[in-house]
């Protein structure tokens, strides 16, 4: 249970921020229920993407960099979330999945609008088990 509700936390963040910004997009159908049916695989698996760096990569990234976030007052946390979210969108097309980020200024905006996402859904749905 607790890693349907991990998978779908970044789901719904990816689907918000395709939804919101430009620069970041799902290919396929753009409107109604088409839309939906023809990405809701892609957004769990772009998602299950975004986990598995979140988990793995993020971490050791975040460790390397310490002195440099401690330095910057931890503003340095956003430009590695906004690099997590483009090495996810190059992972994503090497797999053909059809998700895209337009630049660095997309996925700064992108990470930022899935961290309120996925803090809002936490808060919405408490699961502790």
């Amino acid at each position: 249970m607790r890693f349907l509700m991990w998978l779908l936390t970044y789901a719904a963040g990816l689907a918000v921020a395709a939804w919101l910004l430009d620069g970041i997009w799902f290919e396929g159908a753009t409107t109604g229920s088409d839309e939906f049916r023809d990405k809701w695989l892609q957004v769990l698996a772009v998602a299950l993407i975004l986990g598995l760096v979140s988990t793995f990569v993020e971490p050791v990234v975040k460790l390397l960099s310490l002195p440099f976030i401690i330095l910057t007052l931890g503003f340095l946390l956003l430009v590695i979330n906004a690099a997590m979210l483009l090495f996810t969108a190059w992972l994503a097309g090497i797999f053909d999945l059809g998700f895209h980020v337009d630049g660095f200024w997309s996925a700064l905006v992108g990470s930022i609008i899935i961290t309120i996402v996925g803090w809002g859904v936490r808060v919405a749905i408490p699961y502790r088990g």
